[in-house]
């Protein structure tokens, strides 16, 4: 049998609507207070409700030609950046650059510029068009242009697997760190998707929360909830072998301890309604860490606010660990990240078990009466938690699913 491999997580990088920065995030994220606010950019559309990344300013990010990135790149630069410092690391000091690896999904890329760039097309024709739009646009740009800012030569992808997409990257990372491939992997997701077409698209679909009340639209588990609210940001992870965060005496704040994916191959867009693949992903994860269910403390749902999502994921999570588990989702604060979620909840689910602390989910006024899961709701809840799993879904019927430990496998304070 396989010894499980546990990647370190020495470095974590927010940028969210819950805030800039680590602390900024988990006190807000702790507080259930949601970020979800009318978007005058939204005007005149079937839905004008958003979650923004608050008092965003890329000009610190010290990049030449900063109009050259596109917004969802400019996320995860500047998430990246945060991760390294909290990790105690330098861009371009590396002891080797080409064991540096940079791991990004997203599930829409350069959506401002390339919708900017199509409306300049249909307005004044093909030689007007930037020619900056597909090195700004493109969905692998994000990963190129961090890792050309930080000089990291390793092993560069960009994982797409829509909603799933950070979770992804994550688990891409931790293989190949335990593959040998590469030393330090910066890993996460970025998004920048409140544009008009994209928000059209969404609500055309009926996925969009309709409630009028911003403070009431992201309810994941509620009995009333109609959708969810769209996001933007990005969550970035420095990721290391345990014996490589040791050698540089780096602080551990928690442990990437197993990843599982799997396919619906049911529906483009729905869940598969018995929550096979949910499930799937949950018991690959597991079997990946090399844990049974019962040894999980806390469950990070992917939790949409969606009527279909919820109700199934809350059967799979039920049928595997029954009702003894505690499950939030921070969606209820953040809205939905699309490609950016699973990387940064995947962070909400370190600092929750390193902390001790389970966010609520904000919101939830009236649990669904199908949903028979243990709902943190109303105030975050203590709790000392030596594992964690946070489940990412996305459309096509992908899921991932991440296991993460506290250091050295006990709870603490990181």
């Amino acid at each position: 049998m396989t010894t499980p491999f546990a990647a370190a997580i020495t470095g974590i990088g927010l940028v969210t609507p819950a805030g800039i920065g680590i602390e900024e995030n988990w006190q807000r994220v702790l507080s259930g207070r949601t970020a979800a606010a009318h978007d005058d950019a939204l005007a005149g559309l079937p839905v004008g409700i958003a979650c923004r990344v608050p008092g965003f300013d890329f000009a610190g990010a010290g990049v030449r030609n900063p109009w050259q990135w596109d917004r969802y790149a400019q996320f995860a630069l500047v998430a990246a950046q945060e991760a390294l410092r909290d990790a105690g690391l330098t861009a371009h000091a590396w002891d080797d650059d080409s064991r540096v690896a940079v791991i990004l999904g997203s599930g829409a890329g350069g959506t401002t510029t390339l919708e900017e760039q199509h409306a300049v097309l249909l307005a004044h024709g093909a030689d007007d068009i930037s020619s900056l739009t597909l090195p700004m646009g493109l969905l692998n740009m994000a990963a190129g242009q961090v890792a050309i800012e930080l000089g990291a030569r390793g092993p560069c992808m960009a994982p797409c697997s829509a909603c799933a997409s950070g979770a992804s990257a994550l688990g891409i990372a931790r293989d190949l760190l335990r593959s040998g491939a590469a030393d330090i992997v910066i890993a996460g997701g970025s998004e920048a998707p409140i544009t008009p077409l994209y928000v059209a698209s969404f609500a055309r679909m009926r996925a969009l929360s309709r409630n009028p009340d911003p403070a009431r639209a992201s309810r994941p588990f509620d009995a009333a909830r109609d959708g969810f609210v769209i996001g933007e940001g990005a969550g970035m992870f420095v990721l290391e072998s345990e014996e490589h965060a040791a050698r540089r005496g780096a602080r551990v704040r928690a442990r990437l301890l197993g990843y599982g994916a799997s396919a619906d191959a049911y529906h483009v867009t729905k869940p598969h309604p018995d929550g096979r693949g949910a499930s799937l992903a949950m018991r690959a994860a597991l079997r990946d860490a090399g844990l049974d269910a019962a040894e999980v403390g806390y469950v990070n749902a992917h939790g949409t606010s969606t009527p279909g999502n919820d109700v199934v994921e809350a059967g799979a999570i039920a049928a595997l660990f029954g009702t003894r588990v505690p499950v939030s989702s921070t969606k209820g604060v953040t809205g939905h990240l699309l490609g950016a979620a699973g990387a940064i909840e995947a962070a909400y689910t370190a600092l929750a078990v390193a902390r001790g602390q389970l966010p609520p989910t904000a919101n939830l006024r009236e649990p669904d009466p199908g949903i028979e899961v243990d709902l943190v709701a109303g105030a975050a809840r203590s709790c000392a938690v030596r594992v964690g799993l946070s489940n990412s879904f996305g459309f096509g019927g992908q899921n991932v699913s991440l296991i993460i430990g506290a250091p050295q496998g006990r709870a603490g304070q990181a």
